[in-house]
């Protein structure tokens, strides 16, 4: 029976990290990966393939350059989804080689196979050679998720599918269904409807991305609907059947809602089936959630886990940090982490990103702010790039002037936040934002735009 330090089971970015982060300080480490491949759902169906599909379908339909050519400008009449899985494999087969390159350079184990626990200590990997068994003092779970199922939604992956499956569609749909008003459905309903196709998006609660701004999502509810989106909100799916060469979906309003295919997208299920925790004393709730505490410790000391299979927020980029915490504590290596300012990237069309509180809970915690705001339009650059839609909002304390949140819609959000997150971090102020001089033309203007915005409206009382 081989020995390591730490085993790692999944090889996504929150085991990545782990591992890599152990691998740093010494350790030996053996990295669990169950598919022939590494990478996690991240890089091989969810994260890296949605995100290089979005940028194919800005590039092919024009989106971006359509305001300044007409809304009939096209890179390419009609796109196909050979055209958006093309680009897609070949950067999630550059993804694939990197990382591996990364875990050999740092000498870290890969164990091909599905893990599972003969007790705290103990793995055993089941592969086509047979089953094998190793021993760790610490274990770190990053088995990521996969979409969750319901018994009225028959997924067959032709024609009702669920979020990994979307690759395998064989041509872009005249029109498409999508259930769930989430992260995940949002994003792929806006990327079809940026292709032509007529979407119709159902959401059981009253609004989309209720952990987002409000106003943000507001913005992004209008731009769907002049995409042509239909928003059924306040609606659930009771069943769904298909009819003919086509999809019905049966609402418990008693509506019908026809399409070519229909995507569910409503939540994921943690991978852990198949892990035999009960062997480790571990349990995980109806979702598959791993309960933890802030070290990502469960009620096993000796195990860890981390990333989707954790819960909320389930994003690439926290997944990573939690990874190299974990591993962290689990080895006594003193590190910094700042969850409150952890950020947030919604890849819809225009994007959306946030770092920091909302007005709606910081009206609920009785803090005096301020708002100040800045459009695209009003920026030389956003004219430039053709996005005249978005927006800019910085919430300040009203008194101290000191930063509680950022709130961006439009193309470049993920990357432009990351200036106010480093204000943020750093102590600053919104008068920061004043003081500083920006590249002329640049879509950071709009920091400067927006501080003049708040801060004058401190001044009329």
């Amino acid at each position: 029976m081989q020995r390591y330090d730490l085993i790692v089971i999944g090889s996504g970015p929150a085991g990545q990290r782990a591992a890599i982060q152990a691998a740093k300080v010494g350790k030996q480490v053996a990295l669990v990966e169950r598919r022939e491949v590494v990478g996690g759902v991240c890089i091989n169906t969810g994260t890296i393939p949605s995100k290089t599909m979005r940028e194919a379908v800005i590039h092919l339909s024009g989106h971006q350059y359509q305001n300044i050519y007409g809304m009939n400008y096209r890179v390419k009449e009609k796109t196909s989804m050979a055209d958006l899985c093309f680009r897609a494999q070949h950067v999630i087969t550059t993804e694939i080689e990197v990382t591996r390159a990364q875990l050999s350079r740092n000498n870290i184990d890969m164990l091909m196979g599905q893990a599972s626990f003969v007790d705290p200590t103990h793995i055993e990997i089941e592969n086509s050679r047979g089953k094998l068994h190793y021993e760790a003092p610490y274990v770190i779970i990053a088995t990521g998720t996969k979409p969750a199922a319901s018994d009225c939604v028959p997924v067959n992956g032709r024609n009702i599918i669920d979020s990994d499956q979307i690759l395998s569609l064989k041509e872009v749909p005249r029109t498409l269904v999508v259930v769930g008003g989430g992260v995940i459905g949002v994003e792929y309903t806006c990327m079809f409807a940026t292709l032509g196709v007529r979407v119709i998006l159902i959401e059981k609660r009253p609004r989309l991305l209720e952990f987002a701004d409000s106003e943000m999502v507001e913005a992004l509810s209008y731009h769907l609907r002049d995409r042509r989106v239909t928003l059924r909100l306040n609606e659930e799916v009771e069943s769904v059947e298909e009819c003919g060469c086509g999809v019905v979906a049966h609402l418990r309003s008693q509506k019908k809602i026809s399409c070519d295919t229909l995507l569910y997208a409503v939540g994921r299920q943690g991978n852990v089936d198949e892990l035999n925790l009960a062997a480790a004393g571990i349990e995980a709730d109806s979702r598959g959630r791993i309960k933890v505490d802030e070290d990502f410790r469960t009620s096993v000391p000796n195990i860890f886990a981390v990333g989707d299979v954790i819960g909320f927020p389930s994003l690439a980029s926290v997944a990573m940090e939690q990874g190299r915490v974990a591993a962290g504590r689990a080895f006594g290596i003193p590190l910094t982490s700042r969850p409150a300012y952890y950020p947030y990237g919604i890849y819809t069309i225009p994007e959306i990103s946030f770092i920091g509180k909302t007005e709606e809970q910081l009206t609920g915690e009785d803090v005096p702010y301020e708002v100040g705001v800045a459009f695209y339009r009003e920026i030389a650059r956003g004219q430039i790039r053709g996005d005249t839609t978005g927006r800019l909002k910085i919430i300040f304390h009203r008194e101290t002037h000191d930063i509680l949140g950022i709130h961006i819609i439009g193309e470049g959000a993920s990357e432009l936040l990351h200036i106010g997150q480093a204000v943020m971090i750093l102590g600053g102020t919104i008068d920061y934002f004043i003081d500083t001089v920006f590249n002329y033309p640049t879509l950071a203007e709009c920091y400067k735009a927006a501080a003049f915005n708040g801060l004058n409206k401190l001044s009329r009382f």
